[in-house]
């Protein structure tokens, strides 16, 4: 597949650290990326900075641009949404227009601060729940990338880590797990949106391994030597 028939990503709430560490990897994959924000300055700021660590890695050319949160949903083909929790529903309400007919990844995952390493999931069921209870059958909401730890995404390096996709057209998850394996990981369909609870639970589980064994713990997904 060529740049040019590559989908336009936009990353919506793209200036933190999970939001930058996905910018960089797809870029560096080629991809066309739009880094979001509520305002033009700190996503600027962050294309700017991106660019720095390409020109670091050696990293010729890369197709990044900054735009505010409305634009960038409206100029790309598939949107990752990486803002916390608490301004998830905002965010989606703001913009669900512009997400008609879309992709949307959903990253968000239901930290209640301050007890971040305790499960606290919604009444909905998951914030993947929440996403698609919010844009509608016609927006195809994808929840990814949960369990990924930020400070992985921003290195360079290769990431021994599995990702579990869930969403309730298998095709929106088939584009999704393309853009993982672009980020340097595996996705595996892992069933309708409702499934996102687990994935979205294991974050506070990984947050107290993390904090137990001073690491940035991830998943993997094993016994496929054996699948058919």
């Amino acid at each position: 597949m060529t740049t040019d028939t590559l989908p336009v990503l936009a990353i919506l709430g793209g200036t933190g650290d999970l939001g930058t560490g996905l910018a960089r990897r797809w870029a560096q994959a080629g991809y066309r990326v739009i880094i979001g924000s509520r305002t033009a300055d700190k996503a600027e700021a962050a294309v700017s900075d991106l660019r720095e660590v390409m020109a670091e890695r050696g990293v010729a050319a890369v197709t990044v641009e900054a735009m505010e949160n409305q634009a960038a949903a409206e100029a790309a083909d598939i949107v990752t949404l990486t803002v916390p929790f608490s301004h998830q529903a905002s965010t989606l309400e703001q913009l669900k227009p512009a997400l008609q007919g879309k992709i949307l990844i959903d990253v968000t995952v239901p930290l209640v601060p301050p007890r971040v390493a305790r499960v606290q999931l919604p009444e909905q069921g998951s914030a993947g729940q929440i996403a698609q209870e919010i844009l509608g059958d016609e927006v195809a909401v994808v929840s990814a990338f949960q369990n990924v730890a930020a400070h992985h995404l921003q290195e360079g390096a290769g990431l021994d880590c599995d990702v579990l996709v869930c969403g309730n057209k298998k095709e929106a998850r088939a584009e999704v797990i393309k853009l993982v394996e672009a980020a340097g990981m595996r996705g595996f369909h892992a069933g309708m949106i409702n499934n996102a609870a687990a994935a979205e639970a294991l974050t506070s589980v990984l947050i107290t391994i993390n904090k137990q064994y001073s690491c940035h713990a991830g998943i993997r997904i094993t016994g496929l030597d054996h699948a058919e």
